[in-house]
């Protein structure tokens, strides 16, 4: 068990913003067609977290076009997933969003905390450092 323990910790990075459901986050995710790499963002609502240590799943939910919600399940810690940015914080008082599902235009939007930008642009810089930082320090 222990050396599962000790896998399941190499994996696990703070290089992301603290986020949780009800907020808004921009996913830029690895994608690969046949020889080429490129990334995609995929920008939407965390409707739902779960999973413990290494094994932590979000659900991100967007609107596509003509009013389509598209739902994607990215694994917190793959190392396809390039960079997750904070874009608004939600104040929401439930775990888990699904009843989004069945709404649309206005019913369907979050109610966004009272702050400022600042914080949620100081969030993503202190992420992007702690990242710049274990970068730096796997090199040496």
């Amino acid at each position: 068990m222990d050396k599962l323990k000790l896998a399941e910790q190499a994996l696990m990075t703070d290089k992301y913003p603290e986020f949780k459901t009800g907020d808004t986050v921009n996913v830029h995710y690895l994608v690969r067609e046949g020889d080429k790499e490129r990334i995609q963002q995929f920008e939407g609502l965390v409707i739902s977290r779960r999973g413990s240590g290494a094994n932590q799943t979000f659900m991100v939910r967007k609107i596509s076009a003509g009013n389509i919600g598209v739902e994607r399940i990215f694994p917190l810690f793959s190392p396809f997933i390039d960079k997750i940015e904070l874009r608004r914080q939600g104040d929401i008082k439930r775990a888990k969003l699904y009843y989004l599902r069945e709404r649309q235009g206005k019913s369907a939007r979050v109610k966004e905390k009272d702050q400022n930008q600042n914080t949620i642009r100081e969030l993503n810089r202190e992420a992007e450092e702690r990242n710049n930082a274990a970068e730096a320090q796997e090199e040496e």
